[in-house]
């Protein structure tokens, strides 16, 4: 079969350019004032039509027109010309080889192999994303299986040694900022919220501090669970 105008099957459907099509019917009116004139008679962009913007070889850019198969077939009826019959059944021939079991079992295997390629592309990412973050998981697994409560400059020394930008003052100060920690001056200060708490990210260490004078001080200190561990980590190294 002679190829009288190059079709396009990269697309969802079969298409041609408009402008190729204008060429081989030897229409003499103008491109651009045909093919406004044939994009009246019911057909709709999108779903007959698609157009895109191009420059010629003067540098001006013009307006392309790429038709579908069956727009295609129904401008060349409109012509009532021996080429436009000529075309037609050049389209004709090529939707009966497009339609072949062959043709359509080809396409299935290229969409099959788009498939696997774009499945490899994101499985490639996963596994990416996965070797990247493993020695995060491993690190925040093994420190919620701890029983061992550490204080918070500890936890910050932990992050910073995992990438995490912070230091102990830093860290008090974000964790009373986010409402773990209260921020209201006197006894209480730095001390476990009572949110923190119900969420068993910290304990109170209590000491007891005999004075020269015979009484005795309870000191208070607040360490981080090893729950409270890995809640910090896992929200800190997320959020880098």
């Amino acid at each position: 079969m002679r190829d009288l105008i190059a079709v396009n099957y990269e697309t969802e459907q079969p298409t041609v350019s408009a402008r190729n099509l204008h060429e081989q019917l030897h229409i003499e009116t103008p491109f651009k004032k045909w093919i406004d004139r044939m994009c009246e008679y019911g057909f709709e962009e999108y779903k007959d039509f698609w157009t895109k913007m191009s420059e010629s070889t003067g540098g001006r850019p013009s307006t392309e027109y790429e038709i579908s198969i069956d727009m295609a077939k129904q401008i060349c009826m409109i012509q009532r010309s021996p080429e436009g019959k000529q075309i037609r059944q050049y389209f004709l021939d090529l939707e009966k080889a497009w339609n072949t079991p062959e043709q359509i079992f080809a396409r299935a295997l290229k969409m099959a192999d788009k498939t696997i390629d774009k499945l490899k592309s994101d499985n490639a990412i996963l596994i990416e994303d996965n070797e990247r973050m493993k020695p995060k998981e491993i690190f925040a697994d093994a420190v919620s299986t701890s029983d061992t409560s550490i204080l918070i400059g500890e936890l910050a020394k932990i992050l910073r040694q995992n990438g995490v930008q912070t230091g102990q003052n830093k860290l008090f100060e974000w964790m009373r900022c986010n409402g773990y920690l209260i921020k209201r001056k006197g006894s209480d200060w730095n001390m476990p919220t009572q949110r923190a708490m119900d969420m068993d990210l910290f304990e109170i260490k209590e000491t007891v501090i005999n004075q020269p004078n015979g009484s005795t001080k309870i000191s208070k200190t607040t360490k981080v669970t090893g729950k409270g561990q890995q809640y910090f980590i896992n929200k800190l190294l997320a959020a880098m």
